[in-house]
């Protein structure tokens, strides 16, 4: 049989089953679609369908409690009013379907990101099981499935503009819309975008990006007249200062300065020393595909507010870390075997806490980002040390 045929005939197998159980345990999974972080992007949605204030906390609690939700705080879409495009669709479905839609394109990201970073990363190499392992177990994607958060689409964005930034570049600025969604969580990464474009006069990305912040802020606003004077007046409300935030910078906050919001800023801001040398020291030969994964580590490690379902945008460095590591297979170390390892137990360990169900919001996620970062710049430097061998080797 044709492996072709033999690969369709086992998807829509799958399918078929994924349907079944939806039919028949579709009561249960109703109960579960409030738990989700997806209910707020429905709720909000919904509003906005209605012509409403989808920033309003007393008609999205409304809403969500309808569907069961039993949260102390009704979850508010916190995301500026160029995101709310994306949740209008889900605001025409029930909950259920809502969030269904919401998996499905989701899973499509995911499979698509996937693809991308094979044709970016791994080319004609042989590692495509160690590839779509590494990939589809790395622990922010199941995090960010089950959570029914975002960050496949911001990853999937940020993926569409390395391809097409060089041959098409108005539609590589215009992908640039999802990940602006959550501009805080990839700040090195617009920062470099902004000194690439001067210095590369790459002013067809600048025109595809701000055609589509236009557009989608046009549409938010033909719902919502007043989304920016909404907006503004919910920030206050959300009271982020006062909130754990699980990332490094937000426990480092929490434990010695608690009172003092502005210290969570501090690691961004050398962050920022930091990334502006790193863009003028490779800007001769700057290409998006290699260089930005740096950022993105850097930008997740040090951003003021992330949830572990955000760092799925970082799968395109750690696959590129993979492959690093991947092509020095037969000359890894014991040390390096060993260090390797860890980084797999460390995921692992991450992906059975995720098992047990324990919130985003605990903090017992935040050095997961160090993880990342350490891992990512772990396998640059073995990749970096094989071409030096390969280099010497060929002058001698």
């Amino acid at each position: 049989m044709d492996h072709k045929v033999f690969r369709r005939i086992i998807l829509l197998g799958l399918a078929c089953l994924v349907l079944y159980f939806l039919v028949h345990r579709t009561d249960a999974i109703q109960a579960n679609v409030s738990r989700r972080d997806s209910i707020q992007y429905w709720a909000g949605g919904k509003l906005l369908v209605r012509h409403q204030n989808p920033y309003d906390l007393a008609k999205v609690s409304e809403l969500e409690r309808s569907e069961g939700y039993q949260g102390d705080r009704p979850l508010v879409i916190r995301t500026p009013p160029w995101s709310l495009f994306l949740f209008i669709p889900l605001g025409l479905l029930n909950a259920f379907w809502a969030w269904l839609l919401w998996i499905i394109a989701s899973l499509a990201c995911l499979v698509i990101a996937m693809r991308i970073c094979w044709q970016i990363y791994a080319g004609d190499t042989d590692a495509q099981s160690s590839f779509s392992l590494v990939g589809y177990t790395f622990a922010p994607v199941p995090a960010c499935l089950v959570a029914g958060q975002m960050g496949l689409l911001l990853l999937i964005g940020l993926l569409l503009f390395f391809r097409h930034e060089s041959r098409r570049p108005f539609l590589a600025g215009a992908s640039l819309i999802l990940p602006f969604a959550k501009p805080h969580l990839l700040s090195l990464f617009w920062v470099v975008l902004l000194l690439w474009i001067l210095w590369r006069k790459k002013y067809a990305v600048t025109c595809g990006f701000a055609t589509a912040l236009v557009a989608a802020t046009a549409v938010a606003m033909a719902f919502d007249p007043g989304i920016f004077r909404d907006y503004r007046n919910f920030i206050p409300q959300a009271a982020i200062g006062g909130e754990l935030i699980p990332a490094v910078s937000g426990v480092i906050r929490a434990i010695f300065f608690r009172r003092m919001f502005w210290v969570q800023f501090l690691p961004l801001a050398l962050a920022l020393i930091w990334c502006v040398p790193y863009f003028l020291k490779n800007r001769g030969t700057w290409d998006w595909r290699q260089h930005a994964p740096a950022l993105m580590v850097v930008s997740v490690l040090t951003t003021p507010y992330a949830w572990l379902s955000d760092e799925v945008v970082l799968l395109p460095a750690i696959l590129q870390a993979v492959m690093w590591i991947y092509s020095v297979r037969k000359n890894l170390t014991v040390t390096a075997r060993l260090v390797i390892a860890l980084f797999a137990g460390l995921n692992a360990l991450l992906l059975l806490i995720l098992s047990f169900k324990i919130p985003f919001a605990t903090g017992i996620y935040f050095w997961s980002s160090l993880v990342w970062f350490s891992f990512y710049f772990y396998g640059r430097r073995l990749g970096s040390s094989l071409q030096t061998s390969t280099t010497r080797g060929d002058v001698n």
